[in-house]
């Protein structure tokens, strides 16, 4: 039987998003029904409804989510109708050349639903799988990870894209250790999750860089210990001049543009790593002399879902939450009705919100 629920589309490219009636099925084997309570509205939604990811319109947008388990389907064992539930969209497969050799975190295999999401009989494309500006949708039982119930779905949701890919920058995939000196470039939803990724790290100094005075004083509610604005100086030479003229340990790029990565890139000590956690538009290049990425040693590593294994890494955002050592609250800018999408994209553009959440 499908489900008739209220949901916000892509029709098009460029497009504003709808707010329509979609028809979702019951899970079949594997898959998972999901009660949606809240989605934040995260800048991937915004790439889908312009088309920077793909062209497969119509899209169902929103991926970072909570809800609870309405039913499952045949041989779903991990999780069960009622439980609390964080979406994530990388349902690890258990049997791709990554996983076999012990690194799941990187699968290239991952699960989604099998059945599709339609529009007036159209197949909708979910956005990462997930389709969460929803009442209700339809996932692999593999993105739907159990947490805590007593947290609060606004909150909780956020952990499933941009918190989590912004801790795992700085915790899994740059590993920032104690004493390390970070700079992060960009300070967003995602870059300030990676400043607290760093200061839960134990960095000694933290170096928050943006264009925007505005940002760079949220980025102190989550852990910078110095702010760059970079229309005023130069963010390379303030933090050597912030570094005793080193650079820092880590340098977390987390815009996705040619001209921050280079920044991040120049910004480092030597043998010191880049993370690039930004999205870049595909048409972007970089270039670099080859001497220098060679002569300066390191990493230059890039960030998927911040490293993340969804099972072991959710729950455990959520205990350090609890423990009041991790400021999700401090990311929520405002809570919306599933209506104003649309509005929060704009918002979201003119840099004046870290997440809207849409609560159902």
């Amino acid at each position: 039987m499908a489900h008739k629920v209220k949901a916000v589309i892509a029709r098009s490219k460029g497009a504003p998003v709808e707010l329509v009636e979609i028809d979702v099925p019951d899970p079949g084997p594997g898959e998972a029904l999901i009660d949606i309570k809240a989605c934040g509205v995260c800048h991937t939604d915004l790439h889908y409804r312009e088309g920077a990811i793909n062209d497969e319109f119509p899209f169902l947008l929103g991926h970072e989510a909570s809800g609870i388990v309405e039913a499952v389907g045949e041989g779903v064992t991990d999780v069960a109708p009622g439980d609390f539930v964080i979406l994530n969209w990388r349902a690890v497969c258990g049997e791709c050349r990554s996983c076999k050799r012990g690194k799941p975190q990187i699968c290239f295999n991952t699960h989604n639903a099998t059945q599709k999401m339609t529009l007036d009989g159209v197949e909708l494309s979910p956005a990462l799988g997930i389709g969460a500006f929803a009442e209700k949708t339809l996932v692999h039982a593999g993105q739907a990870t159990k947490v805590d119930p007593s947290v609060r779905p606004e909150v909780a949701g956020l952990i499933g894209c941009g918190v989590m890919a912004g801790l795992g920058a700085a915790l899994n995939t740059g590993n920032v250790g104690r004493g390390d000196s970070v700079a992060v470039f960009g300070c967003g939803g995602v870059g300030d999750a990676a400043i607290e990724g760093a200061r839960i790290a134990g960095a000694s100094t933290i170096i928050a860089v943006d264009v925007d005075d505005t940002k760079l004083e949220w980025a102190k509610n989550f852990g910078a210990t110095h702010t760059v604005n970079s229309t005023r100086e130069d963010p390379i030479e303030a933090i050597r001049a912030l570094t005793d003229g080193n650079g820092v340990d880590v340098a977390i790029e987390a815009v996705g543009l040619p001209v921050t990565y280079e920044q991040a890139f120049y910004a480092r000590d030597l043998a010191g790593t880049v993370v690039l956690v930004g999205v870049p538009n595909p048409e972007m290049k970089i270039e670099l002399p080859l001497i220098e990425v060679f002569g300066r040693g390191g990493s230059l590593k890039s960030s998927w879902y911040g490293d993340c294994l969804p099972s072991r890494d959710f729950p455990m955002l959520i205990d350090l939450y609890q423990q009041g050592r991790l400021n999700l609250d401090g990311f929520v800018s405002e809570t919306i009705g599933i209506d104003a999408v649309e509005e929060a994209f704009h918002k979201m553009e003119r840099g004046e919100v870290l997440r809207s959440v849409v609560v159902l």
